[in-house]
């Protein structure tokens, strides 16, 4: 009787401490899954900004309405959870009858929101964290852009008469030295002319002496003489020689190649008029070594949804070739812009994710192309001396704490690309 009475209160006990630790267990672990605060950290702001640039700019921005909603406070339109929620799939939310899900659908001509499912909760709440950090900076002021005006009268961006000096430096100074030659010619011969006519009528010469003084004092009896001569084919065979290394080095240099594409897409309107990222189409240029050339596909990611807000039934012929290519099947053949010789390696990952180098250092004010050109002339020299002038960002990068100290003890310039072997031969040729 004491067996059966032990085991019972046994058994109850452990029952009992079992449901007790899941009462208390429970809301402890629940509360950690819930938690649906929005960080406000920086580091979560920097990541969900990325995340935001990745994902959300091309339709949504924080202060103005896009192809989406404005942004600012939309954590105090609907809970946090609700927007958990409704990124991954705003259609399973739309079709729960959720009233609010519904209204933006009809309100943005039946466009729906991309599906986020690649997005997670932490990805989510970071998103949030940048959407409230720049709600709360506000809108940011008008950008003033200074201009200059050229000899024509027309305007010029502030740093154009830079790059027009330099490109014509050469020019000017050598227009310069011929004016000046060409006046020194005309002094001297005048000098030559009045110095003849002096000495033939001022002084007694005999037929002799008046015969040396005209062959020394004629230009013409000058240019035959051994020393104009090694003179002037000494400038004829610099001249040449120049000219032609000129030459040679510019082999392969295609600055300011511009080909005409097999759709006259302008850059103009899509990154200046309408400011998407580069990164939306050329996806690859954070992660890899190539920023790679969109696919039809994420083409029609804005012009599906563009058709349903103007309500065209008919496209352009330039956007029917995109038609053509998903109907068929097959890559629309864009033609590259920029290109290096197969010697040379270059990672747009490494300089843009980790040196935090922007497009336009090296491609120029794309944003402002009607047809993209290649602004620098990408040879050896140009990259070199962006190696020696540009500072390396160590900051918060262990990596670097030894080099760095290493650096300022013998140095108190900041740490460059060439402190860190940049100027090696096999950083870029292996």
């Amino acid at each position: 009787m004491k067996d059966i009475f032990s085991k019972c209160l046994l058994t109850g006990s452990t029952i009992f401490l079992t449901f007790f630790l899941l009462a208390f267990i429970s809301p402890v672990w629940s509360q950690g899954d819930t938690d649906k605060t929005i960080p406000t950290d920086d580091t979560s702001i920097a990541s969900g900004e990325e995340l935001f640039t990745a994902n959300c700019k091309v339709c949504h921005t924080v202060h103005e309405q896009v192809i989406g909603p404005a942004l600012k406070n939309v954590y105090d339109r609907k809970s946090v959870e609700w927007i958990l929620n409704y990124v991954p799939d705003a259609q399973k939310v739309i079709d729960s009858g959720d009233e609010y899900a519904a209204q933006l659908f009809e309100q943005f001509n039946g466009i729906l929101m991309t599906p986020f499912p690649n997005l997670d909760e932490p990805g989510i709440l970071n998103i949030l964290a940048y959407i409230q950090s720049e709600t709360i900076k506000g809108p940011p002021p008008p950008v003033v852009e200074l201009v200059t005006a050229d000899a024509t009268g027309s305007e010029a961006k502030s740093g154009s008469f830079s790059s027009l000096f330099s490109s014509m430096y050469l020019v000017v100074l050598f227009v310069a030295l011929l004016i000046v030659l060409v006046l020194i010619l005309i002094v001297l011969f005048t000098l030559i002319k009045t110095l003849t006519q002096y000495l033939t009528f001022q002084k007694d010469l005999s037929g002799d002496e008046l015969e040396d003084l005209e062959q020394s004092l004629n230009p013409m009896e000058f240019t035959r003489k051994p020393a104009f001569i090694w003179v002037i084919a000494f400038l004829i065979t610099a001249i040449v020689l120049k000219g032609s290394l000129d030459n040679l080095f510019i082999i392969g240099v295609q600055q300011d190649y511009a080909p005409t594409q097999p759709i006259a897409y302008s850059h103009k309107v899509h990154a200046g008029d309408f400011k998407i990222e580069c990164q939306y189409c050329h996806t690859g240029v954070a992660i890899s070594k190539n920023a790679n050339i969109p696919s039809a596909n994420i083409c029609m990611n804005c012009h599906s949804s563009i058709t349903k807000i103007t309500g065209e039934t008919e496209q352009s012929e330039e956007i029917q070739k995109i038609y053509d290519a998903i109907e068929q099947d097959k890559p629309i053949e864009w033609i590259r812009v920029h290109n290096l010789p197969d010697l040379a390696y270059f990672n747009h990952a490494q300089h843009y994710k980790v040196g935090g180098l922007e497009c336009e250092e090296c491609h120029g004010l794309v944003e402002e192309m009607e047809v993209v050109r290649q602004q620098e002339n990408l040879t050896m020299g140009w990259c070199v001396d962006c190696h020696r002038t540009q500072d390396v960002n160590t900051k918060g990068n262990a990596y670097y704490d030894h080099l760095v100290e290493l650096h300022n003890a013998k140095s108190e310039e900041l740490l460059k690309v060439e402190d860190i072997g940049g100027l090696e031969c096999s950083k870029c040729h292996y």
